[in-house]
């Protein structure tokens, strides 16, 4: 623990000095009797030196989250991954430091794979709801839609976003700047018109060495993304398209004629079943050359390119709780489960 403590008294340098030698990006800062004022990220330095700050009692988050020294080593775990935090300090009673609990990349189960969240669509259909707020920030409970669909992805360990935006982008990016207070990595793609739901990849600088996650910012679902992701690598997917089963019935007797008016069958009010696409794929880095360049592209359009070039597609079906957020009555529907889920 010695390398992850820090004096109150010791000066901005040597903060920074000591933080870039454990390697950890964190620091619990004690005064002289041991006691927990406060902890220092590298997150913590960034934003010093970019306000001029230098007195390291003004730059140190002096509320931060601890446990007791009683709590188990698997309560706090639990509790780090909830907060997506790699450290915790672990005090007594009166505060005093015992222990900072870290977690490796491993034990954190933290992925390599990005989130690509299209989140700059108009969201024309809910009328004055996205008059003034873009359709991923309508609040669904006490936080912005898009942040529930980031905290899903985050809950199965993938940190890594990039948010395509355009649409009054400005209050996306106010909210979430770099990540940092979901604890996450968040890079932007701006669209300077309008790209479709696929164009906005031919945007992506950002080296993506792994399968990668595409999904709408106007769906909210309880998929397992693990499981989709250990679904497209098994089965050697280039583009995989989640897929939900939905259904229509006819209101009326359908009659089945010939072509001599001789009717054949009578079926009354059949039902025809269906997949749908529900908006969430995940794609593997080299189909990103089938994207054209800065151009309004679908990502339908991609699985027809694939196929046709002999790419590997597979749908995967979902049946979790999912919706896609068009029509005012699916926002309430969504506001609606969520105050639901939150009185359970």
């Amino acid at each position: 623990m010695k390398n992850l403590v820090l004096s109150s008294k010791s000066t901005f340098k040597e903060a920074i000095r000591m933080i870039d030698t454990n390697g950890n990006g964190f620091l619990a800062v004690v005064d002289d009797a041991n006691k927990l004022v406060g902890i220092l990220t590298d997150g913590d330095i960034r934003r010093a030196i970019l306000d001029d700050k230098t007195n390291l009692l003004e730059i140190i988050n002096k509320d931060p989250v601890v446990m007791d020294i009683n709590a188990t080593r698997k309560q706090v775990v639990h509790k780090l991954k909830e907060l997506h935090r790699k450290h915790m300090p672990i005090v007594d009673s009166n505060m005093v430091l015992q222990d900072v609990i870290t977690l490796d990349d491993e034990e954190f189960d933290l992925k390599p794979n990005w989130v690509v969240i299209m989140a700059g669509g108009l969201g024309t259909r809910l009328g004055d709801l996205t008059k003034h707020t873009p359709k991923p920030m309508l609040m669904v409970g006490d936080k912005p839609m898009l942040e529930h669909i980031m905290e899903m992805f985050i809950s199965h360990g993938f940190t890594k976003f990039i948010l395509s935006v355009n649409y009054k982008s400005e209050i996306i990016r106010q909210h979430f700047k770099d990540g940092y207070e979901l604890g996450v990595e968040i890079k932007y793609l701006e669209e300077t018109k309008r790209l479709g739901t696929g164009g906005a990849l031919s945007l992506i600088n950002t080296e993506i060495k792994e399968p990668f996650f595409v999904t709408n910012g106007d769906v909210i679902t309880s998929v397992d993304y693990e499981k989709l992701l250990d679904y497209h690598n098994k089965n050697n997917s280039s583009a995989t398209m989640c897929v939900r089963k939905s259904s229509y019935q006819i209101p009326y007797g359908v009659i089945e004629i010939d072509s001599q008016n001789n009717i054949l069958n009578l079926q009354e009010k059949p039902e025809h079943n269906y997949y749908i696409n529900t908006g969430i794929y995940v794609l593997s880095p080299d189909v990103l050359k089938h994207v054209p360049k800065n151009e309004f592209f679908d990502l339908p359009t991609l699985f027809t390119l694939l196929n046709d070039e002999g790419y590997v597609n597979k749908s995967y079906e979902i049946n979790d709780y999912w919706i896609d957020m068009g029509l005012p009555d699916d926002y309430v529907s969504i506001v609606n489960k969520m105050e639901s889920n939150n009185k359970h």
